[in-house]
């Protein structure tokens, strides 16, 4: 199962989360759709390279990143998207496109758009095409400590 090692780590810090299950969905919108959630509320995670390091952008799944307000707020030269193949074995146990925002667990730094620390729940792929977790948005915050950022101008 790829969701064993986020959970596992979740259990160890004793986190309350819910499991959602749904029909296989490979787009941040076809998720949602397929788990009843608002694009809005489902958090998806994009690899993208800050100044050649790789990095997680994490945003609310009906929006883009914008990668020049990414540039700006991690004071970063260059920001760019990782191609699958400059990530694909950097999260074992996770089907591609399916990763989890935990940069903590893959030696990555966190991004997270302002419009997601709004929120009291945060709702993520969990390593699969057809799992997500949902649990607060503090306890993904605590674990995790992303910087809160301005990733797109809807945010």
């Amino acid at each position: 199962m790829p969701v064993s090692r986020l959970k596992h780590f979740l259990d160890e810090h004793n986190i309350k989360y819910v499991t959602i299950m749904h029909s296989p969905a490979y787009t941040a919108q076809e998720t949602a759709q397929s788990a009843h959630i608002r694009g809005g509320k489902l958090a998806k995670t994009v690899v993208v390279k800050l100044d050649g390091r790789l990095a997680m952008a994490v945003l609310p799944a009906s929006q883009k990143v914008n990668l020049n307000l990414l540039k700006a707020a991690a004071g970063a030269s260059e920001a760019e998207l990782a191609s699958e193949a400059e990530f694909k074995d950097k999260f074992p146990g996770c089907e591609l496109g399916a990763m989890p925002p935990f940069g903590n667990l893959y030696g990555m730094e966190v991004f997270a758009a302002g419009a997601l620390a709004a929120d009291e729940e945060i709702a993520f792929n969990a390593g699969s095409h057809t799992e997500l977790l949902r649990m607060t948005y503090k306890d993904f915050e605590n674990l995790v400590q992303p910087r809160i950022v301005k990733l797109s101008p809807a945010d």
